[in-house]
């Protein structure tokens, strides 16, 4: 997470907020052969306590799980853009990069008791709500077949013991000046992803 406290201000329940809007992120730990990382869609519970996901079996993470639970952590990533100081209009700055991103920490291990198709099923249904159209289901999957496909991945949970995050929005900026940078930004000037919602995020900081 940034250093800087004026990014890091923003509640819990926002972080969560975010995390659960994104519902994808890497989900990283160390193993016995070194870090591994995996970029994956996953389900956080309503009380944000519980992470549910799944790998194929043949993911270094899973194989790892098989010996024991691991410290692992979901890294979330919101809309980012580069910030050019001359938008600012204001004299010796240094361009920079905002961004959003929460860190959720925890122990993941193996759900063996999970029901797979339930586990689809909620996952599934969780994009599938954001649709403007009927919901897929697995339901319209040939059993056989979505029953050897489910047989290739594993269910994993971590435990959430911790949530970090930064938004770093130009809070040590003058509203005048994030405003004008929030400005160009939505005006599609600056590489990044996602650059209207973080220049909506950047609008929305309050004043000085």
């Amino acid at each position: 997470m940034h250093p800087n406290r004026a990014f890091r201000r923003e509640t819990e329940d926002r972080a969560i907020a975010m995390a659960r809007a994104r519902s994808f992120g890497i989900l990283s730990t160390a193993a016995a052969d070194g870090l591994l990382a995996a970029h994956i869609p996953f389900l956080l519970d309503d009380a944000a306590g519980m992470l549910e996901a799944h790998l194929l079996r043949s993911n270094p993470i899973a194989r790892a799980l098989r010996h024991s639970a691991m410290p692992a952590m979901m890294i979330v990533s919101g809309p980012d853009g580069y910030v050019s100081p001359d938008w600012y209009g204001e004299d010796d700055k240094v361009p920079t990069w905002n961004y959003v991103a929460v860190h959720l920490r925890g122990m993941l291990c193996l759900a063996e008791d999970v029901d797979m198709r339930g586990h689809v099923d909620r996952l599934s249904a969780q994009f599938e709500g954001r649709l403007s159209k009927t919901a897929w289901t697995a339901d319209k999957m040939t059993p056989d077949l979505l029953e050897a496909m489910m047989r290739t991945i594993v269910p994993v949970r971590m435990t959430v013991e911790g949530v970090e995050s930064t938004f770093k929005l130009n809070q040590n900026r003058s509203d005048q000046a994030r405003r004008g940078a929030a400005r160009m930004i939505a005006a599609g000037c600056t590489p990044g992803h996602e650059t209207a919602a973080l220049a909506a995020l950047m609008r929305a900081v309050p004043g000085d």
